[in-house]
Order: structure tokens, then C-alpha cells, then sequence
């Protein structure tokens, strides 16, 4: 790995931007993507304030646009691992109840891999897909929720088409999921990727919720297809709905 320097415009500047060399056995997009970790400012930052990973921050911006994460606020987390968005969580509805003077709320994060404990967090292994999973978060969250938000992602196919189907399903099943057990007024915040199978996610969630935006915050790469979908203002119960808290 090296930090290359040149004297790009010829004022001697330095190209601070580190080089990793190929290695053998190491695919040349393996390469490329390391690099690119190594030089992002977003995964610098992540390690210098304890965030595990640069999604921590696409969480934060839409929180600061949309006013999610508010104390006192119930939140499943699909998909957390690694925590990023968990960790922003936890401080942000003060689930640790550091905030003496505020609401403490509480964090669930789900996810198909073992999370590292994060304090103020309960954090479950589950194939959010198998059957009978949303009863199950449903019974660890013995209540209502206000914020459902998933960052949940299929492993990449190399196929963008594909892969966007993909991520579509899963916002449709995290959609149903917020169906259950968002309180009326609820939020939720999704991942997907743009390609134009999401239009019938935005129908039904307008259906379901009063504002419905698409967002890419500055934490998403700008050559990346991922944007998150923003609905705000859960419009009630679907009529026949058990109330969750009687689950």
C-alpha cells in the first residue's frame, strides 16, 4: 500500500490518495474496492468515531432530514449487521436513557448473521424470509413500534437487473412487516435500488402512509444505484388487523 505524490497542477501538491498494489491470488475488483474503502472519507470517519461502517451516516442524514429517530421511539432494525444504523439508534431515541430528562426508547435489530453487542440494543439472529419470522420479531417487540427500517440487501449477483428484484422482495416484506406493527403517525425507511420495480412499493406505501419520498443522502456513493425510500405518517391499522400488543 502506498500514498503516491505527484505535482498535479505543478504547484507541488501532493496526491495524498493511498495506491493499494495488486496482490497475487487478490482480483483486480477485490483491489479496487479496497482502495476505495481506504480512501473514503465516510469509512475514515467511521473508525475514527466508533461507527461500524459508513452506513451509520446514510442513517443519520436521513434521520436529520426526516426526524425519525426521536427519544422514546420503539425501532426494529432488518438488517442491521453490522450495526451501524443500530448504533445511531440507540443514541439518537436514547435507549440507554442517558438523557435522564427524556423518553427512553428501545432498539431491536434482526439480521441473518451474529451482530457484536451493542449496548442499549437486542439484537436477534433470524432469516427475516423463513416462515413465521415477523410473528417472531413481533413477539420480541410485544408492542407496537414507531420507525421499521431495513437495510436489508441480497448478496450481489453481478446482475443489476437481478439484484434489483431482489432488493425489491425484500422491501416488500419489510413493507408488510411495518403493516403489523407500526403505531398510526409510525415512520419507515427502506433500502433500494433504482431500476423501476419499486413503483409498485411507492403505490402501496403511499396507501399506507401520508408522505412518501425517495432520498439519497450524501453518505451513499455517488456511483452507486442505492437510494432509501421515506415514508412518514403511518395512516392506521389495515382494517381486521389484530392489535400487536394482544399478539
Amino acid at each position: 500500500m502506498t500514498g503516491s505524490s505527484g505535482t498535479g497542477s505543478g504547484r507541488g501538491r501532493r496526491d495524498l490518495r493511498v495506491r493499494v498494489k495488486s496482490a497475487k491470488g487478490r482480483k483486480l475488483s477485490s483491489t479496487r474496492w479496497l482502495e476505495r474503502q481506504l480512501n473514503d472519507p465516510y469509512v475514515q470517519r467511521a473508525r475514527q468515531e466508533g461507527y461500524r461502517g459508513r452506513a451509520a451516516y446514510k442513517i443519520m442524514e436521513i434521520d436529520d432530514r426526516f426526524r425519525l429517530l426521536v427519544p422514546g421511539a420503539r425501532v426494529v432494525d432488518l438488517g442491521c449487521a453490522p450495526g451501524g444504523w443500530t448504533q445511531v439508534a440507540v443514541a439518537r431515541v436514547n435507549a440507554l436513557g442517558d438523557q435522564k430528562s427524556r423518553a427512553t426508547g428501545r432498539v431491536i435489530g434482526v439480521d441473518l448473521q451474529e451482530v457484536t453487542p451493542i449496548a442499549g440494543a437486542e439484537l436477534h439472529v433470524l432469516d427475516f424470509l423463513e416462515d413465521g419470522a415477523d410473528r417472531k420479531v413481533r413477539d420480541w417487540l410485544d408492542g407496537p413500534a414507531d420507525v421499521v427500517m431495513s437495510d436489508m440487501a441480497p448478496k450481489s449477483s453481478g446482475h443489476k437487473n437481478t439484484d434489483h428484484l431482489r432488493i425489491v422482495g425484500l422491501c416488500e416484506v419489510a413493507i408488510h412487516f411495518a403493516d403489523q406493527v407500526l403505531v398510526p403517525g409510525g415512520s419507515f425507511v427502506a433500502k433500494v435500488l433504482a431500476g423501476g420495480a419499486e413503483s409498485a412499493l411507492v403505490t402501496e406505501l403511499n396507501r399506507m402512509f401520508k408522505k412518501v419520498v425517495h432520498f439519497k443522502p450524501p453518505a451513499s456513493r455517488s456511483d452507486s444505484s442505492e437510494k432509501f425510500v421515506v415514508a412518514t405518517g403511518y395512516r392506521g391499522a389495515p382494517a381486521g388487523r389484530l392489535d400487536v400488543g394482544s399478539l
